[in-house]
C-alpha cells in the first residue's frame, strides 16, 4: 500500500472495523489528535491507545461504513454511517444496537493520521447510556 493520504485513512477505518487497537496505533503518529462531534480532544497515541480499547470493550462491534471520500493532498473527508452495539456487559442485545450518519476529517502526514476529527449525532448511543447499567 501506498502511503497517500486516502490510502491512510482508508486504512485506518479497517482497523477500527475490525476494532483493532494495535493496527490503529501503528497508523497513529506520535501527536495524534483525537477530536469528537463535541469537540474533546485526545492528544497523544498512547491514550490513544487507551481510549480506542475503552470504546471497542463499550461498542464491541463499531463500525464506520464510508459512502463518499474525498482528498485534498494531507486532508481526507470521508461520509457514512457509524454504527455499533452498546455493551456495557460485553453482551450485545439487538435492542442496544444503534446507527447514525458520520462525517470524518482526517489529516495524514508522512503516512500516519495525525488528526482524526469525528462530527455524529451521539444522541442514539446517548440515550442507550442512559438506560440502567444492565442495558
Amino acid at each position: 500500500m501506498n502511503n497517500s493520504a486516502e490510502s491512510v485513512t482508508q486504512a485506518f477505518v479497517r482497523a477500527i472495523n475490525r476494532q483493532d487497537v494495535e493496527g490503529l496505533v501503528a497508523l497513529m503518529a506520535p501527536e495524534h489528535r483525537f477530536v469528537d462531534s463535541l469537540g474533546n480532544v485526545v492528544a497523544g497515541r498512547e491514550k490513544m491507545r487507551a481510549g480506542w480499547a475503552a470504546y471497542f470493550r463499550m461498542v464491541p462491534d463499531y463500525s464506520i461504513a464510508v459512502d463518499e471520500t474525498f482528498c485534498d493532498g494531507p486532508v481526507v473527508l470521508m461520509f457514512g454511517v457509524a454504527e455499533g452495539t452498546y455493551a456495557p456487559n460485553g453482551e450485545l442485545k439487538v435492542e442496544n444496537r444503534w446507527k447514525t450518519p458520520a462525517a470524518i476529517r482526517a489529516h495524514e502526514e508522512g503516512g500516519l493520521v495525525t488528526e482524526w476529527r469525528v462530527y455524529a449525532d451521539n444522541e442514539p448511543i446517548r440515550r442507550l447510556m442512559q438506560k440502567a447499567p444492565d442495558a
